[in-house]
């Protein structure tokens, strides 16, 4: 976790792609979500569940941050391998994802409402579910 302006925060901004450079760095706070994914030393999986885990861990900052009336936004613009090897993550982790929390929307810095906005079309219903069939 790295605060604007600390050391931390810019050693995880310098593995930013390009994407997320344009907005993350104004973020206030940066927060790399890792996974326990093995036992250490081995190849067995630490828990099934590890993933889940990490979002709903994620997913409760987001929520906190929006009752401390923050905003958040988690991202995988970054390059996990060069983030892991930066801090010494060990293997038996996974840099699986960013968070960027602050008082102004991820995404509405000056540089970001440049950028044109991405067209994309709603799926259908019958598009989103799956009934086995």
């Amino acid at each position: 976790m790295g605060r604007r302006g600390d050391d931390t925060h810019q050693r995880l901004v310098r593995h930013l792609a390009a994407s997320s450079r344009r907005w993350a760095p104004s973020a206030s706070v940066l927060v790399a979500n890792l996974a326990h994914r093995l036992v250490d030393g081995t190849d067995w999986e630490y828990s099934e569940f590890s993933l889940y885990d990490l979002g709903q861990a994620v997913a409760h900052m987001t929520i906190q941050a929006q009752s401390l009336g923050l905003f958040a936004r988690q991202f995988r613009a970054f390059d996990r391998d060069a983030l892991a090897a930066e801090f010494g993550v060990p293997a038996h982790w996974e840099v699986t994802t960013m968070s960027a929390f602050g008082r102004v929307p991820a995404g509405t810095a000056s540089a970001a409402r440049q950028a044109p906005a991405p067209v994309r079309e709603r799926r259908t219903v019958g598009e989103l579910l799956w009934t086995g069939r």
